[in-house]
């Protein structure tokens, strides 16, 4: 067995053992060890692979959760969607998640990961800010940042939050409804 082929598998195993711990148990909970005792890893296997536990699950997110955003966003970005367009395309993968049970886990998953952490584990663009900043017109970049964060985090804790049960489609709408009022809203003065 190649040397390339062996990497690519531990860091399969890696990814898919830390899903199935982190699916089952609290994020705080799981530690690196029991990553890579489940994946049957070397204990340095988490560290050399992704660098840190945080860097392992942002990788997993991004590559079970990225597909469902990255093609809708992408294309909607290029020819500068309006506000509602773009709010539609980030909650539409959202509802289809909490559909299913371990879409459901997931969401928990990310509600669990995502806020309060560091935004340098992400690869992907649609999981980094940068990418949403100058998405609001008419809002300066910083003010677009914080409101997009705040917008995620709401959309994030809204669906993550609930491992047992579907927003209603009423409190969907409100959120919807919510989230595009506060990223349109005219921008602020000096505050």
């Amino acid at each position: 067995m190649s040397e390339k082929v062996s990497v690519t598998g531990t860091r399969e195993r890696l990814l898919t053992a830390a899903e199935r711990l982190l699916l089952t148990e609290r994020y705080d909970d799981v530690s690196v060890r029991a990553i890579c005792a489940a994946a049957q890893a070397n204990p340095a296997a988490v560290h050399y692979h992704f660098g840190s536990k945080d860097a392992l699950v942002s990788a997993l997110l991004e590559a079970r959760l990225g597909p469902l955003w990255a093609d809708r966003l992408s294309t909607l970005a290029q020819r500068r969607a309006p506000v509602p367009e773009l709010v539609d395309a980030v909650i539409a993968p959202f509802v289809e998640l909490s559909a299913d049970p371990v879409g459901r886990l997931h969401l928990s998953l990310l509600a669990q990961f995502v806020p309060g952490r560091r935004a340098g584990d992400w690869r992907q663009p649609w999981f980094r800010m940068d990418a949403w900043t100058d998405l609001l017109p008419g809002v300066p970049a910083a003010e677009g940042g914080r409101r997009w964060m705040l917008a995620f985090e709401l959309i994030i804790m809204r669906f993550g939050g609930a491992r047992d049960r579907q927003p209603s489609p009423e409190s969907v709408a409100a959120l919807r409804d919510f989230v595009v009022a506060g990223l349109t809203a005219p921008a602020g003065g000096d505050r």
